[in-house]
């Protein structure tokens, strides 16, 4: 590991939501000497410690496989919305990319702790007949099998944009709009976006309390690490 340089972490995801404030959060902590963002276009954000890497296919990262040595943490915030792409392109990116990923840093980083951005209603059983959950769930299983340092498996229900944004459909619109009934319904339906960002990054330094974050516990999470 990197101890005498600081802790070195690797991101998917640099440039969406959540992943953007993950990013935000390494390269301000004094914990962290190196940052590998691995993104198709770039973020803009030069800091010194940022390591941008532009790549285009997430299907394999043989050729960039060097990267992934001596890592401490990883961040896996890549998706896409239900509806977006297609259901063979939504399985490649919810699944397929998560494997390719996950396979080249058990490689070379076995001992890493991973972060995984997964979603409410994630099925572990791989039976669910919506897309979203079955997907999904078997991520969280091949990345079960892969036996890292550590795994954190972050089950957000609702994810409320604090910086305001061209919504993806119709029904996150509404859903931003009715965000202050939504919150009455409890800890387990809403999260904001800088909350997620924060607990998935400080899981991936300081730990959390379990493998399965579900939205209520993602929040204990923050509270706890912090």
């Amino acid at each position: 590991m990197n101890d005498h340089t600081g802790k070195t972490v690797i991101l998917t995801g640099g440039t969406g939501m959540v992943g953007g404030i993950v990013l935000q959060h390494c390269l301000a902590d004094e914990a962290i000497g190196k940052v590998i963002s691995i993104t198709r276009k770039s973020t803009n954000t030069p800091h010194p410690k940022l390591q941008e890497v532009i790549h285009q296919d997430f299907s394999s990262f043989d050729n960039i496989s060097s990267l992934f040595q001596d890592i401490d943490a990883a961040y896996f915030c890549l998706g896409a919305y239900t509806g977006a792409v297609s259901d063979e392109v939504f399985k490649k990116i919810t699944y397929d990319f998560t494997v390719a990923f996950a396979d080249t840093l058990a490689t070379h980083s076995p001992n890493a702790t991973f972060c995984l951005l997964s979603g409410a209603g994630a099925d572990q059983t791989e039976k669910s007949r919506v897309s979203f959950a079955k997907y999904k769930g078997m991520a969280e299983n091949y990345l079960k099998s892969k036996n890292f340092g550590a795994l954190y498996l972050f089950r957000p229900g609702y994810i409320y944009p604090v910086t305001k944004r061209a919504e993806p459909n119709v029904m996150y619109t509404f859903s931003r709009i009715l965000y202050p009934l939504i919150r009455i319904f409890g800890q387990n339906m809403s999260i904001k976006s800088t909350e997620l960002g924060e607990a998935i990054f400080r899981a991936g330094l300081y730990g959390a309390n379990s493998t399965v974050l579900e939205n209520k516990d993602i929040l204990k999470s923050l509270e706890w690490s912090r």
